[in-house]
């Protein structure tokens, strides 16, 4: 892809929800979305989080079963992703990068129409952030940034508030949202 395309193309966005409930709800539009413009999507979240978005995104007329079998919806689970981006309870940056572009150009062969691209939604440096690897998320942050600019990747991450203990007064707060080009529900008093 050339850079003129991945800069119209790649955006990093978090969003912060108030529970698991709207943490699903808010993947599931978003993954809906991505779908019906003929996008594939890597969802990688947590097992209860895709006991619940499966049903829910079949619920609203997405068929799962089949997009899995197109290549167009590529789940992966967190705790897996994390145990081959992690090393020593850091990110390893070549592990990253050569995990996530494998990971990219596979799910673009899912891609449907000219006009389609690869998405993501999910939640690995959230899980590391709530297990109290707060500096290991930032880091994966950055990384996966500066990994999918290059493939003109829009990604959603989703955080819990409960994350945030001191809300968004918290440094850790403020370096998450610093590491991601759109930011929803904080401080504008409509959470996810």
């Amino acid at each position: 892809m050339n850079d003129l395309a991945a800069a119209l193309t790649h955006c990093h966005e978090v969003a912060f929800y108030t529970d698991d409930t709207s943490v699903v709800d808010g993947y599931a539009r978003f993954i809906k979305s991505a779908l019906k413009s003929g996008n594939a999507v890597i969802v990688v979240v947590n097992e209860s989080h895709r006991a619940s978005l499966i049903p829910r995104l079949e619920a609203e007329g997405v068929d799962v079963a089949a997009e899995i079998e197109l290549g167009s919806y590529i789940p992966w689970d967190a705790d897996d992703a994390l145990t081959k981006l992690i090393v020593n309870d850091m990110p390893d940056p070549v592990g990253c990068g050569k995990v996530i572009s494998d990971l990219i150009v596979g799910a673009a062969k899912g891609v449907k129409g000219k006009h389609g691209h690869v998405v993501v939604c999910g939640e690995i440096a959230p899980t590391l952030l709530s297990k109290g690897h707060a500096e290991a998320a930032i880091k994966l942050e950055h990384l996966w940034d500066e990994i999918t600019r290059d493939y003109g990747v829009h990604t959603l991450c989703g955080y819990l508030w409960r994350a945030f203990p001191d809300g968004e007064s918290s440094s850790i707060f403020e370096r998450i949202c610093a590491e991601h080009s759109a930011v929803r529900g904080a401080g504008t008093g409509r959470l996810g």
